[in-house]
């Protein structure tokens, strides 16, 4: 259009090579105007002269990549960009960043040199993955998956700046290398940490962060052969209730999907009821908000989908006895049975060896069906089977954490005794017989443990309850199959690279984490989601073209510009007392004390990745229990510009 208007004599020469350069600098603007203008001339010149020309030097040049998600996976991405000089984009339809993997608390795999005190390799670690996957697997995803552990867990703790230094061993995994916090939950230790890292940059405008919007729409150049944009919605930006959001236009050479998965979708004709309609009724862990947008919008460019019914069932989500009913549940860790916990059916009797993968757990907890033990389909229309999930002291000692997060949130009850114990299970039997079968169970499970093998093929025996169960103190739950992880998604290779259906590469489109099919198989190993999200999302990050080549300022080692000012020494000894911190109990005035200090976080509750609700409910009251359940002490150093005084009794 432009050599045709000058040829014409429809623009000057001036005007031509204004437009021009615009062209090579792929203005935004401009490639718009093209993209639905190119063939009709009359009505590209006139809006073409609606461009203002601005220099070189002017002209801000569009994100070296737009990230579509603010979860693991797409902060681990925009970091490594951002690391090396580049821009970046980060747009998240909900309030707040960390997605699903603020949700994670198990932790997350890697073999690493540490791990041979335990005789694992990676070898080893990519038998157990390939196994778990079954006749799905990919091998060169879960070479690059395992390959990558050791590089990305070490990444974790040095530059974000996590701590790791627990390791566990999880079901279907034959060594521990799942790495976890000493004191904290992994998933919102490590979304705390990046986030901070990643806001770093917010300041000089090297990222910019989108909450509350919504990606409609994939931007293609002319002749569709790369994505270069997106369109968006400002989800909280509607001029009124019955009027949509405007669309916005955002340019980049980079499209990055981190969006997650589905498995929280339960309306007509979504992915879960085309792929997967007996599972509808089932409760989900994850979030409102899985509901499958990045693949809707890479399919809508031919992209590839694969694995799309491997949907994983986990074995254990809590049921609230508060609201039993409620179709989201809490995740009960994988970890709970890695330190010890058991799990026990209706008739007061063990089933199955606690560490084996999610699906084998879950098909010997579904198999207490009839219909589904003898066709191995689940109908629809049957109530979902719950069961009790039975910690012993020494088990519970060595989940503390959770144990303590669990309880906070009245989802795990503390009982003295194994005949409180057969009560509380309210089992199928009259008093004495439960608590005789109960009794039994335990005693059969601590001499399978002597013998270091059970009937069901379990090896490995931690938090065994002591010999005297009269006095012994077990923690309990009651848990159901839940809907956990979606292993489909878009085709993607070793690089993250989006494939379409014939499995080309769509260039300009990335994915990672759970958008992403392939890497899992038939069934994701725990402690393999983390991992999936900081490998795939770091090699998307250090392999995305950086158009300008400015030190970041963590490559500088320069203190960070944001850093906050100390709280003045009066203002951190103001004494409060318990009356005063309770006049401030609403969303609009929250304070909170935590290990005898009283905070103003009435700002950051709506920053808080989890919510802002988990925040309000502890306005005016002495939070430190909850905090202790969830975040370690170094946590709290972030807060210091927020201090209001000391509490007092």
């Amino acid at each position: 259009c432009i050599s045709k208007l000058a040829s014409l004599n429809r623009i000057s020469s001036e005007r031509e090579e204004a437009l021009v350069r615009m062209a090579f600098e792929k203005d935004p603007n401009l490639l718009i105007l093209s993209k639905y203008y190119s063939r009709d001339l009359e009505k590209f010149e006139k809006f073409s002269s609606l461009i203002a020309i601005v220099t070189t030097e002017d002209r801000e040049l569009p994100p070296d990549a737009i990230v579509i998600g603010g979860g693991l996976a797409g902060l681990a991405a925009t970091l490594n960009i951002l690391d090396r000089g580049g821009t970046v984009t980060l747009i998240e339809k909900e309030h707040v960043l960390g997605g699903n993997s603020a949700k994670a608390s198990s932790g997350i795999n890697a073999c690493c040199p540490h791990n041979n005190t335990y005789g694992d390799e990676v070898e080893s670690f990519m038998k157990d993955t390939v196994k778990s996957a079954g006749d799905a697997a990919q091998l060169s995803l879960i070479s690059t998956l395992v390959g990558n552990s050791e590089k990305a867990v070490t990444w974790l703790k040095d530059r974000v700046g996590v701590d790791l230094s627990l390791l566990a061993q999880l079901g279907g995994h034959s060594h521990k290398r799942t790495h976890r916090p000493s004191n904290g939950m992994a998933g919102a230790e490590i979304i705390f940490a990046i986030q901070k890292a990643v806001r770093k940059y917010e300041k000089s405008g090297k990222v910019k962060i989108l909450v509350d919007s919504k990606v409609t729409q994939l931007i293609t150049n002319d002749d569709d052969t790369r994505v270069i944009g997106v369109e968006y919605q400002n989800l909280k930006g509607k001029a009124s209730p019955s009027t949509p959001p405007s669309v916005q236009t955002l340019l980049s050479p980079n499209i990055i999907l981190t969006t997650g998965g589905f498995a929280a979708d339960r309306t007509p004709k979504s992915y879960l009821d085309k792929y997967r309609p007996e599972l509808m009724n089932m409760p989900a862990t994850a979030g409102e908000f899985s509901t499958g947008d990045g693949i809707s919008l890479a399919t809508s460019l031919g992209a590839g989908m694969v694995d799309m019914d491997k949907i994983q069932i986990h074995p254990t989500g809590w049921v609230d006895p508060k609201d039993p009913e409620n179709p989201n549940k809490v995740l009960a860790a994988e970890l709970m049975r890695g330190v010890g916990g058991i799990l026990i059916n209706e008739k007061g009797k063990r089933f199955c060896n606690e560490l084996g993968t999610r699906a084998y757990v879950t098909d010997m907890m579904l198999n207490h069906d009839p219909d589904y033990a003898s066709e191995g389909k689940w109908n629809v229309d049957h109530k979902i089977p719950t069961f009790s999930l039975v910690l012993s002291s020494s088990a519970a000692l060595d989940g503390q954490k959770h144990v303590n997060l669990y309880q906070h949130k009245g989802l795990l009850t503390k009982i003295e005794g194994i005949e409180a114990l057969a009560n509380w299970m309210n089992l199928t039997k009259t008093e004495e017989e439960e608590t005789k079968t109960l009794r039994q169970t335990m005693i059969q499970y601590q001499s399978s443990a002597k013998q270091g093998k059970d009937e069901w093929g379990k090896v490995s025996f931690r938090g065994v309850p002591s010999p005297d169960l009269e006095n012994e103190t077990f923690y309990v739950g009651t848990v159901t199959p839940v809907l956990h992880y979606c292993m489909g998604g878009v085709t993607i290779d070793e690089n993250g690279n989006v494939l379409n259906e014939n499995q080309e590469i769509i260039h300009g489109l990335h994915a990672a984490g759970e958008v992403s099919g392939g890497v899992h198989g038939n069934n994701r190993l725990g402690g393999n989601s983390l991992l999936e999200c900081t490998v795939y999302g770091t090699i998307i990050g250090q392999k995305i073209p950086i158009q300008s080549t400015t030190t970041s300022p963590y490559q500088s080692n320069n203190k960070d510009e944001e850093s906050l000012s100390k709280t003045p020494v009066d203002v951190m000894n103001t004494p409060i007392s318990m009356e005063e911190l309770s006049q401030h109990d609403s969303p609009e005035d929250c304070w909170v004390a935590i290990h005898g200090t009283v905070y103003d976080l009435t700002d950051f509750a709506e920053e808080h990745p989890p919510g802002a609700e988990s925040i309000h409910i502890l306005a005016g009251k002495d939070g430190t229990e909850a905090f202790q359940a969830v975040h370690n002490m170094g946590t709290l150093e972030e807060f210091e510009d927020v201090k209001k005084g000391i509490l007092v009794a």
